[in-house]
C-alpha cells in the first residue's frame, strides 16, 4: 500500500519521534481515551439535562466543560495529543456565552445572535442527541472493516447526526471515544493534504467544501497505521512532523519565457514576471482596496493579455506578489509539459528594476525537481500565477511522486542567492530577506558567532559566485573577505564601550602633517564604507557582522542610522552633521549582530534598534551533540541537557539565559562542527570553560553549584573546586562524579546500546589534548 521509500522514512521519523518522548505510549493513550469517555462519554451526556447539560458541553469559562477539553485542554492528565481545532472563533461550536453579558449567543461572527436560555438548551439537547447517536453507530462498526463499511458509515453519520458530524469538535469527539475506527484529523483539509503526500487518492473526491466526507478517509489512515503496527494517534503524530501544514500549489506559466531567462530562473533560484511598465508591488495584499487599485494601473499601463479578463489579471498578479507563501509548492508549466518543481521561500516578493523587461518582478524559489514530464494540467495565466484547485487530485499526487524520485537522485539546482538555507541558517536568512537585518540572541555557547559567519559567508557568495561557500576556491573564499581590488562581501566588527558614531559613521581623526604638526581629519567609519561600496555594486550582497551588538552604547553609535535601516527607508538619504554629506543605506547591505543574554536582556537594547532589528534566538541544540559516548560511558547530549535543566532549577530567574550552549562541546573538523568525544578534551572543556562559568552564575555559593555540577566536584569545607578528580589519573572517580546527579543516563538506550567493554583496556591512555576550539 505504501511505497517502501515512504514506509522507511516514516518508520525512521517515528523511532525518532519516540527517542524524544514526543508519542504517548499506547498504554497512556489507552488511558487518556477511558478518562475522556468517563468525563464526557455518551452514558454522561444521556444523564443531563437543562442547564446542567448546557454548561458541561458549552461553557468555555469551565475547564471541566466539553467545549474546553476539546480544543484547549492540555496538562499531564488530557495532553494535546489528540489533534487540534483551534482557530476560528466559539461559534464553531454553534454556540458560546458571552463573557461580558453572560448571554448565550448564536450566528456567525458578523452577525451573532442572542439566544435565550431556552433556546441554548435546546441547542445542547440537539447536539447531545446527534453525539449519542452517531456513538451509536459507531459502537457497532465493525472490527474488521471495508471500504464499504467506511462509505456506509459516511451515509449514517450524514443521516442520524446531521450537524455535528460534520463540525470538527464532533469529528474529534467521535474519534476520541473510537480511536481504532476514526483518525484524528478534524478537518478534510489536513486528511486530504497528508494521504496525498503518501501518493495516496483520498477517498473523499468531492472539493473540500463538501463536508460530507469527512468519515471516508479514515479507511484509508487505519489501514495504513495497520500495516504500520502503530495507532492511528501515532501515524498522525508522524505526518504532521513530516509534512508540516497544509500549502497550497500554484502552476507558473513559462510559455512566453525565453531560453536564457528560464536558465537563469533555475541556477539563480527564482520564478519571474513582467512587465516592466508595471512598477514594485510590495504595496500589494489580499485587501479589495488593493486589488482595486492594482485594477488602476492595468488600466492605466494597457497590459492585460489577450483573452484574459482585467480581474483574472489582477488577480492573478496579486497571486505573484503576496498570494504565494513559504513553503507554498510551483509548478513551471508550458502547456501540458511541467518542467519544474520549486518551494517558496520566505515571503521575499522582489523588484529588480535592472532585469529585462519580461522579469522585473520576482519571487525567490527551491528548485526541487528540474526534470521534465508530460500531464493534463489546467490553463496558467499569463501574467501571473493560478493556484491548483484540491479537484486535481491526479496531478497533486504526480507531484509527490516526481518531488519523491528527486530527492536522492536528480541534481537540484546550483546554489544561488535565492536557494534555500537549512535550519537555523534558513531562518536567519528569512529574516534578513524581511528586515533586512537580525540579531542573534542566547545563552552562551549556542553558535550566534559561528552562525553568523556562516549564513553571511554562504548568502554573499550564492550571490556573488552562484556557489555555497564550501565550494568556492581558497582564492574565492579570500576574496569575499576583500582585498586590495576586491571589496569585502563580509565584514565582522565588534562593539564595546569605547566604540563609538567616529568608528561607525564618521569622525574626526588625528592626522600628522609634513610638519609633523598634528591635525584632524575627517575620515568615513565601518559602516559607512560598508555603504558606499555595496552602493557602487548593486548586483551584489553585502553583509556586515557586528558581534556582541549589546556591549555599545546603541543610540551613540547609530546615530542618524537607525531612521534609514528600516526597510522601506533603505535608498533614502540624510544629510550627516559632520560632513554634511547626503548619506543612505543600500538595499543590498545587511546586518547581522549577535548579542550573549547572559550578559544583558534584549529588553534592555533600545528600543528604536528594537524596532529595526528581527531577532532570533539561539539555544542550546542538543541534536548537534548526539553521537559515541565518551569514555563509553557518557552520553554527552543527554549530560548537557541535565545539567541545564539543573541551572534553571537553581540559579533563579535568569536561568534561561545562564545556560551552556552545545558549542563548547563541539570541534571543528573538514566535515564541519562534529560533538566531542574523547575523555581528555571532555575534562579540560569542563574544567577551563563551563566550571568558570558556573562559579560566576553561583557568586561564591557553593552549595547551589555543588547542586548544579554534582556535590563531587565541589569541597563545602574549603569553598573550592576539587581540582584532583581533573586529573587524568582520576578517570573512573571523574566518570562517577559526571553521573552522579543523573545516574540514570546509564541506563539510557544510547549508553546501553554504544557502551563498550573497556575492562581489559583503558580508553583515556591518550595523552592529554588541547580543549576543543568551541564553535560559538
Amino acid at each position: 500500500m505504501l511505497d517502501p521509500r515512504l514506509r522507511s522514512d516514516l518508520e525512521r521519523r517515528h523511532e525518532d519521534l519516540s527517542d524524544k518522548g514526543a508519542l504517548l505510549s499506547q498504554e497512556r493513550l489507552d488511558a487518556c481515551y477511558a478518562l475522556f469517555r468517563e468525563r464526557f462519554g455518551p452514558a454522561v451526556l444521556a444523564n443531563l439535562d437543562g442547564e446542567q447539560l448546557l454548561d458541561l458541553m458549552h461553557l468555555h469559562g469551565n475547564q471541566d466543560s466539553l467545549v474546553y477539553w476539546l480544543e484547549f485542554k492540555n496538562d499531564d492528565e488530557f495532553p494535546a495529543q489528540f489533534g487540534s481545532i483551534s482557530g476560528g472563533s466559539a461559534l464553531k461550536f454553534g454556540l458560546y456565552r458571552r463573557k461580558e453579558t453572560g448571554e448565550w449567543m448564536t450566528g456567525s461572527p458578523k452577525q451573532p445572535v442572542v439566544m435565550t436560555l431556552a433556546q441554548a438548551v435546546a441547542r445542547a439537547r440537539q447536539h447531545r442527541d446527534e453525539l449519542m447517536a452517531g456513538a451509536s453507530i459507531l459502537e457497532a462498526f465493525p472490527q474488521q472493516p471495508t471500504q464499504a463499511d467506511y462509505e456506509a458509515l459516511q451515509q449514517a453519520m450524514d443521516e442520524r447526526a446531521p450537524t455535528v458530524s460534520r463540525l470538527a469538535w464532533g469529528h474529534k469527539y467521535f474519534s476520541l471515544l473510537y480511536p481504532h475506527v476514526l483518525d484524528d484529523y478534524h478537518a478534510p483539509v489536513y486528511a486530504r493534504f497528508h494521504l496525498i503526500k503518501l501518493l495516496q487518492k483520498p477517498l473523499s473526491e468531492k472539493p473540500l467544501s463538501v463536508k460530507e466526507q469527512r468519515y471516508l478517509d479514515a479507511y484509508l489512515f487505519l489501514q495504513i497505521a495497520n500495516s504500520l503496527g502503530w495507532p492511528v494517534n501515532h501515524l498522525t503524530k508522524v505526518l504532521n512532523a513530516r509534512d508540516g501544514e497544509p500549502h497550497q500549489v500554484w502552476l507558473f506559466n513559462t510559455s512566453l519565457t525565453d531560453a536564457d531567462l528560464w536558465s537563469r530562473m533555475q541556477r539563480q533560484g527564482f520564478i519571474a514576471r513582467g512587465p516592466a511598465q508595471l512598477s514594485a508591488l510590495d504595496w500589494l495584499d489580499g485587501s479589495s482596496g488593493a486589488l482595486a487599485r492594482l485594477k488602476q494601473k492595468l488600466t492605466e499601463v494597457d497590459i492585460t493579455p489577450s483573452g484574459e479578463t482585467l480581474s483574472a489579471t489582477a488577480r492573478a498578479i496579486r497571486d505573484f506578489a503576496c498570494g504565494m507563501e513559504e513553503r507554498d509548492l510551483v509548478l513551471a508549466v508550458d502547456g501540458q509539459t511541467v518542467r519544474g518543481i520549486g518551494e517558496i521561500l520566505a515571503d521575499g516578493y522582489q523588484f529588480d528594476a535592472r532585469a529585462s523587461a519580461d522579469a522585473p518582478h520576482q519571487r525567490a524559489i527551491q528548485w526541487q525537481a528540474l526534470t521534465e514530464w508530460d500531464h493534463a494540467i489546467p490553463t496558467a495565466t499569463t501574467l501571473g500565477v493560478k493556484r491548483l484547485s484540491d479537484a486535481h487530485v491526479d496531478l497533486l499526487i504526480a507531484i509527490e511522486r516526481h518531488l519523491l524520485d528527486a530527492h536522492g537522485t536528480a541534481a537540484l539546482s546550483a546554489p544561488s542567492i535565492s536557494s534555500a538555507l537549512d535550519g537555523v541558517g534558513g531562518d536567519i536568512q528569512r529574516i534578513l530577506e524581511r528586515k533586512r537585518q537580525v540579531i542573534l540572541y542566547g545563552p552562551p555557547g549556542t553558535g550566534k558567532t559561528w552562525q553568523a559567519r556562516r549564513v553571511a559567508c554562504d548568502l554573499a557568495t550564492m550571490h556573488g559566485f552562484g556557489k555555497a561557500w564550501a565550494d568556492l576556491s581558497d582564492d574565492d573564499q579570500a576574496l569575499v573577505f576583500g582585498s586590495k581590488a576586491h571589496p569585502a562581501l563580509v565584514r565582522v566588527c565588534t562593539f564595546h564601550p569605547g566604540y563609538g558614531y567616529e568608528d561607525f559613521i564618521e569622525g574626526y581623526r588625528p592626522k600628522t602633517g609634513l610638519t609633523d604638526q598634528l591635525g584632524f581629519e575627517l575620515r568615513p567609519g565601518l559602516f559607512k564604507r560598508c555603504c558606499e561600496e555595496a552602493a557602487a555594486k548593486p548586483e551584489k550582497r553585502f553583509y556586515l557582522i557586528i558581534d556582541e551588538i549589546n556591549r555599545g552604547d546603541i543610540p551613540r553609535i547609530f546615530g542618524e542610522l537607525l531612521t534609514l535601516l528600516e526597510y522601506d527607508k533603505r535608498g533614502q538619504s540624510v544629510h550627516l552633521p559632520l560632513s554634511n554629506e547626503p548619506f543612505s543605506v543600500p538595499a543590498n547591505l545587511y546586518v547581522i549582530g549577535t548579542m550573549n543574554t547572559a550578559d544583558r536582556s534584549i529588553a534592555l537594547l533600545d528600543t528604536a534598534l528594537r524596532r529595526r532589528f528581527g531577532f532570533l534566538e539561539l539555544m542550546p541544540d542538543m541534536e548537534l551533540l548526539k553521537g559515541p559516548l565518551i569514555a563509553d560511558k557518557i552520553p554527552l547530549h543527554l549530560w548537557l541537557d541535565a545539567l541545564n535543566r539543573r541551572i534553571l532549577e537553581h540559579v533563579g530567574r535568569d536561568a534561561r539565559n545562564l545556560q551552556i550552549g552545545h558549542a563548547y562541546f563541539l570541534q571543528r573538523t573538514q566535515e564541519g562542527p562534529k560533538p566531542v568525544t574523547d575523555l581528555p578534551r571532555f575534562r579540560r572543556i569542563l574544567s577551563e570553560d563551563i566550571l568558570p562559568l558556573l562559579e560566576e552564575y553561583c557568586y561564591e555559593d557553593y552549595e547551589t553549584l555543588a547542586k548544579i555540577i554534582g556535590k563531587d566536584f565541589v569541597d563545602l569545607q574549603r569553598r573550592r573546586i576539587e581540582r584532583g578528580l581533573f586529573q587524568a589519573t582520576n578517570k573512573d572517580a571523574f566518570i562517577q562524579a559526571i553521573l552522579a546527579p543523573t545516574p540514570e543516563l546509564t541506563t539510557s538506550k544510547e549508553a546501553t546500546a554504544g557502551s563498550a567493554d573497556d575492562s581489559d583496556g583503558d580508553a583515556d591512555d591518550s595523552p592529554e589534548t588541547d580543549a576543543a576550539e568551541p564553535v560559538a
